[in-house]
Formats: C-alpha cells, structure tokens, sequence
C-alpha cells in the first residue's frame, strides 16, 4: 500500500510514528518541500496512494475524486476545515483526527501570547537587539478578565492556566459542559458580553460556516481599547483586513496570530505593527505535541486500512 505523508513536522522530534509505518511494509512518499502542496501538487500525487496523513493541506472533492484508490484520510491534528469531510463520506472514505494530541502545546502558546502582548515582550526584545536601553510599560495579567471563545478542550485548558494569575473567565460556547462549570469557576455568556467586558480576548474554536468571520469590525469595536486578541485555532474566524484597521485606529491594544487565512500569509500587513505578535502557525509544535500526533495520526491510519473502525472519524 502506498501512503502520502503531507506535514512538514511530522516524525520531525522521534522515530516512532515512521517506525511504526515501516513496521507495517507501506511505500511512503513524504513532503520534502518547506510549504503545504498546492492543488497541483497534490492531484499529481494522490491517483494511486491507499492513504494519507495530512496536514493544512487543501483537500477538495477535485482531489478526493483524483485519488481513486483513497481507503482513509488521517487528520493530522484535530482542525479539517481544508477537507471535504462530507464529500468523503459519500465516496466511502473515512476521515480521522488526533483530538487530544497538542491540546496542552496550543494552550501553552496561547497563554504565552496573552503574557507576551501584555507584558510587551517581543518589543522589548527587538528594542535591546538594537542596542538600545529603552523599557516599556505594559499591563497586568493577574486577576484580569480573560475571554475565551470555544470552551472545547483546548478552551478548557487554557481557563485551568488562567485559573493560576486568579483571571476571571467568561466564556463563550453554543454547547455548555455544566460539568465542566460546576467544577471550575468561569461564567458562560454570549458574545456580545464577553467582548465587552474582556480584557484579553482568546479563540478556540474550529473554523466553519458558523465561525468564518466571526469577529470583524463590528466585534472589535465592542472590544475593550485597551483590550487585546489572540488567535491560535483558524485564520479566517478573525477578519483580518477588519483586524487591522481596528489596530491601525487604535480600537483594541494588540493582537497576537498563530493562524492565518493564507498560511503562509500572501502579505505583510501586520509585519510593521510593533502590538501585533506573529507566529507561524506554532500551535501544536513542541516535541510531545508531534510525537504524539504522529503516532495517533498512524494508528488512525493504520486501524482503518485494516478495516477496524477508529473512534476518531468525524464524518460517519
């Protein structure tokens, strides 16, 4: 069997996912550019792969419809707004994501993000890289409102750091887990409120038709002045020209992105602005994270090739 490995990190911090792909007698082809395939790129290579392990790759019905012997596509990550997940279901061909896998890795960027726009500490780095003595004022975390929108299970973690700088959290989230706020103390409210009243603003929730420009310039205008935004889910949920017009205009403080509606970004608008912090998509990138989203992303793999059924399939 053939199987196209698409993610640039994967088996990047250890062995074992590839070993256990070798284990198995696959023929691998991997990606051994430095960006996701293009459509092109990829309808010359899916025609006769039995699987793939994707990343943010686009994977459309064009391409589904290409890839003819295609048994399963093994999400690799929990994020599949890039696949026709219902096109795949009416050819046959079970879709997987690996939920838990870098639930703490994006939770830790996010929270490092909200530390790092409050406390200003890129700019202070770029300002003594210049050889310069210049200190910058910045604001308190600790005991500050901290709104999160998508309270799933990467939301959750991000309020149990939010729990130890004694935030006060305001969540919200169109399915409510009333077990999950009879144990930790936060408030569920609508939208409207939460952007209010915040003073740092984060978003995990997955991008769909629902969330596709969520916030834009009328959101961002509730928001706080001295308010800022994180975005370590999906580009597309904030509305970036929106985004930086309210930044140029001073409507919010600063904004850090982890994601972007083109990845890589086809342009610099926030490259210049010294409140915006700009990662590369980083969410999910420590060693612990790949590892284990490697080798859940091959079991799922794996599993459904030999026809057992993972509990991981999100387009049944």
């Amino acid at each position: 069997m053939k199987i196209l490995i698409t993610p640039r990190s994967f088996a990047s911090t250890s062995k074992k996912p590839m070993e256990i792909l070798e284990e198995e007698g696959y023929e691998i082809i991997r990606n051994d550019m430095d960006k996701p395939y293009q459509k092109e790129e990829m309808l010359n290579l899916v025609e006769d792969i039995d699987g793939i392990i994707i990343g943010i790759d686009q994977f459309d019905r064009e391409i589904i419809d290409k890839a003819n012997k295609l048994k399963v596509i093994s999400k690799y990550g929990t994020g599949y707004d890039q696949i026709d997940i219902d096109y795949a279901a009416k050819k046959g061909i079970p879709v997987t994501i690996t939920p838990t896998a870098n639930i703490n890795a994006v939770a830790d960027l996010a929270f490092g993000l909200i530390i790092g726009l409050a406390r200003r500490i890129p700019e202070a780095d770029r300002i003594m890289r210049k050889d310069q003595w210049q200190k910058v004022i910045g604001h308190s975390v600790w005991k500050k409102n901290l709104g999160i929108i998508g309270l799933g299970k990467i939301g959750k973690q991000v309020l149990k750091r939010a729990e130890g700088f004694n935030m006060n959290v305001l969540a919200f989230d169109v399915d409510k887990d009333k077990e999950f706020n009879k144990k930790y103390e936060f408030k569920y409210v609508k939208l409207n409120e939460l952007l209010e009243k915040s003073d740092f603003v984060t978003i995990h929730t997955p991008l769909n038709k629902n969330t596709k420009d969520l916030i834009t310039i009328k959101e961002l205008k509730k928001m706080k002045k001295d308010s800022y935004i994180i975005n370590t889910s999906r580009g597309g949920i904030v509305n970036e020209k929106d985004l930086l017009i309210a930044l140029k205009e001073n409507e919010i403080a600063g904004a850090a992105l982890d994601a972007f509606e083109d990845e890589p970004p086809e342009d610099d608008k926030f490259k210049n602005l010294e409140n915006v912090i700009l990662t590369p998509h980083i969410g999910g990138y420590t060693d612990e994270a790949i590892e284990n989203m490697g080798v859940k992303s091959v079991k799922n793999l794996i599993d459904t090739l030999k026809g057992k059924e993972s509990k991981y399939v999100i387009n049944k």
